[in-house]
């Protein structure tokens, strides 16, 4: 498994290189740097997303922890899923695991990061949809239209099969199959956490419009995203209608979202964009460049959240291990 991670990860780095070497590295950085402080000001227009994101995933939940810590969970996550070569699996489960330290039952957490993931992906296809309209006023040529509708087709699909296996029960049979593997050993009783969390998620789903306000907030966050764009482009010097910000970050996101094997959809990303600016008039370099500011926000907000996971994990050790243990009682 990590022989496969680590291989896409080379992949998609010499694909980077490639596309930087052609284009020229020197121009793709010079216009890069036409950014500036701009690039904090894009970073901190981010912040409005991710709020939004993490309250899809409060409402979710029965008793949610104070929103602030929601909110740093959901950062910490994004954190790990853009950052680190865990293919966006690692995020999710790290979410949960926080959300549940910060006073959440641990089915009450895991069913909201399932339920707002799978949201999360709907509103997604949703999204890109809404980009293929923008891209139909630009394409000449069809086939980019059909490939791309292609794969946004098959990334709903998932995000519907994957809700229907909720619906019935996905935890529950994914743990018998794990303890069939195991030789019929229950790895830390996780068929009665199973259970739990099956129930948690159905029970999300049967509370009246949960599904959909979180839909509708993860909506909203990827509209937001298109902002990100437009200032990105703005202080690139290559300023842009918020209907084509729009189509590149909504089509942008799908490309990179069907790449999720692939480590920060590294050079998928960077492809998509100058595949998608050649259609309005966006140069190469400038293209790669807009890429370029997204992934300086990600390791701006990225790197801080990571650094602050380490903190609060190592705290939350010292104090377990700090617990006294209690004095055996004789005669027993």
């Amino acid at each position: 498994m990590k022989s496969t991670v680590f291989l896409a990860l080379a992949l998609g780095l010499g694909a980077f290189t490639a596309l930087l070497v052609y284009e020229g590295a020197g121009q793709v950085l010079e216009t890069f740097s036409l950014a500036g402080w701009g690039v904090l000001l894009v970073a901190a227009f981010h912040l409005v997303p991710l709020l939004l994101d993490s309250a899809a995933i409060s409402v979710v939940m029965q008793k949610p922890p104070p929103q602030r810590r929601v909110a740093r969970a959901r950062w910490i996550g994004e954190a790990v899923n853009g950052l680190l070569p865990v293919a966006q699996m690692g995020g999710p489960m790290v979410m949960a695991r926080l959300l549940a330290r910060f006073g959440a039952s641990r089915a009450d957490a895991g069913a909201a990061v399932v339920v707002s993931t799978t949201q999360q992906m709907l509103s997604q296809a949703a999204f890109a949809l809404i980009g293929m309209v923008a891209l139909a006023a630009h394409a000449s040529d069809r086939k980019l239209l059909y490939a791309l509708l292609l794969g946004i087709g098959l990334f709903g699909a998932n995000a519907i099969w994957f809700y229907s296996l909720q619906k019935r029960g996905l935890f529950v049979r994914l743990a018998r199959l794990l303890n069939r593997f195991s030789s019929g050993r229950e790895w830390l009783d996780f068929s009665g956490g199973a259970e739990a969390l099956d129930s948690a998620v159905q029970g999300a789903y049967a509370r009246r419009d949960v599904g959909m306000t979180s839909f509708l907030l993860n909506m909203g966050g990827w509209l937001m995203g298109t902002g990100e764009v437009w200032l990105a482009l703005h202080f690139l010097g290559h300023p842009v209608s918020l209907l084509d910000a729009l189509m590149l970050e909504s089509l942008g996101q799908a490309i990179r979202g069907i790449a999720f094997a692939i480590p920060g959809a590294l050079g998928v990303q960077e492809g998509g964009y100058v595949l998608l600016g050649a259609l309005i008039g966006l140069p190469p370099p400038a293209a790669l460049a807009l890429s370029l500011v997204k992934r300086a926000r990600e390791l701006l907000l990225g790197i801080p959240a990571l650094v602050y996971w380490q903190i609060i994990e190592g705290r939350w050790l010292r104090r377990r291990t700090a617990r006294p243990v209690a004095p055996i009682k004789k005669g027993t």
